[in-house]
């Protein structure tokens, strides 16, 4: 199996600590500067990963102040 994209594979751990309880609704995501730190990628990596999870009604966005998970 090939390896998947580094997006993907950021995504799918967000939305396992979404699934887990570990990010609560409401709850706000850590920068994207700090998720590239943590995950150790670069910004356009973070920028998909949110555009897949914003896509899957998992987080919002709310310009100028973050992105937040979303309530269910």
């Amino acid at each position: 199996m090939p390896p998947s994209a580094k997006w993907v594979e950021l995504a799918g751990y967000i939305r396992k600590q979404i699934e887990s309880g570990e990010l609560v609704p409401g709850a706000k995501l850590p920068s994207t500067s700090q998720l590239c730190q943590q995950h150790n990628v670069s910004a356009i990596v973070v920028r998909n990963a949110m555009i897949s999870l914003k896509a899957e009604g998992l987080v919002v966005g709310v310009p100028g102040v973050g992105v937040f998970v979303a309530e269910r």
